[in-house]
């Protein structure tokens, strides 16, 4: 690669994005999936700069949710469920926020929330859907009429209504559109162009960068553009979408990132016990996000050897025989 990227006005690093594009009461939509793909190295950055009263919202999440929760930087939440798989079924932080009413809270289903990334995707208002008809999501809200008052906030949680293009009683759910003021992708790919490369499941990643004001990504490698044109049904956004690009290797530790590292047991572990109590996590935070002061700093911690324990085997895309206990 020449000294003439493309994308040279967008690479950055972490603080000057964070710095840039977040501030207090911001709409973010979180990329990634429970234990896969989490912006971690972003939600650390957020912490350190102490940027409160932020607004979330995504499907399902985890660690960089639980994180953010248990940081204090999250007033609002809607989302479809919190948690680190086997080792949080439902996230610490997050269900202790939410039985302390610590947090504004509002849950839609998974398929719902991806539904309303793509009506703001597509821009339009709401999105018609069968989802959640006979359930309890239509008929419980978790705002109340002072919160959607407030800016970014839906005035309902949803409708249902008659579908106008039948004679016969059939009711649909009409969901509001998300557009979020900034979404936080981690992937693993982008060409010197600045073309994204999502490897994987992308779950509703794509949805979310297409619905934001703005799109911060954070990649492992930055690559020339003709790996990028190389197999182009494989890329998942095209330049324009994306403001800012940080390269961050590991920047989703300790989640996965397919095809260069799993997730980590033994940290996710770790924060299982500390995330329980109050002290431990505030001692956690110190040690992990506060007094850490550059992503080299940040690997150092985590070591060698568990770095090569959790690298991803190229051709399956995971860790093979990792400890998982």
């Amino acid at each position: 690669m020449g000294n003439d990227m493309e994308i040279s006005d967008k690479l950055m690093g972490l603080d000057a994005a964070v710095k840039r594009f977040i501030k207090d009461g911001s709409q973010i939509a979180l990329g990634g999936f429970t234990v896969v793909r989490n912006p971690m190295a972003v939600a650390y950055e957020i912490i350190r700069q102490g940027i409160k009263d932020l607004h979330i919202v995504c499907h399902s999440h985890g660690q960089a949710l639980d994180v953010l929760i248990g940081a204090g930087c999250v007033k609002r939440l809607e989302i479809a469920y919190g948690g680190n798989g086997r080792y949080a079924p439902t996230c610490i932080r997050f269900k202790k926020a939410i039985q302390q009413g610590d947090i504004e809270f509002e849950d839609y289903s998974n398929y719902q929330m991806s539904l309303r990334f793509l009506a703001g995707a597509l821009n339009i208002p709401f999105i018609p859907t069968k989802s959640g008809l006979g359930s309890d999501l239509l008929t419980h809200e978790g705002f109340s009429e002072e919160i959607r008052k407030q800016r970014k906030v839906a005035r309902k949680k949803l409708s249902v209504m008659q579908n106008p293009f039948s004679e016969e009683e059939d009711n649909v759910v009409l969901l509001p559109a998300l557009n979020p003021d900034v979404a936080l992708i981690h992937a693993q790919y982008v060409g010197e162009d600045g073309t994204v490369r999502i490897k994987g499941l992308t779950f509703a990643d794509i949805e979310q960068a297409k619905s934001a004001d703005v799109v911060i990504v954070t990649c492992e490698e930055i690559v020339p553009r003709s790996f990028i044109r190389l197999d182009p049904d494989q890329n998942s956004l095209p330049p324009f979408f994306v403001d800012a690009i940080v390269k961050v290797p590991y920047g989703a530790h300790p989640t996965g990132c397919y095809g260069f590292y799993d997730y980590d047991p033994k940290h996710l572990n770790m924060y299982r016990t500390v995330a329980n109590d109050d002290e431990k996590f505030r001692k956690y935070l110190d040690e992990w996000v506060y007094d850490i002061k550059t992503p080299e700093e940040y690997l150092n911690k985590v070591g060698a050897e568990m770095l090569m324990k959790i690298k991803a085997n190229p051709v399956l895309g995971y860790a093979v025989g990792l400890d998982r206990r």
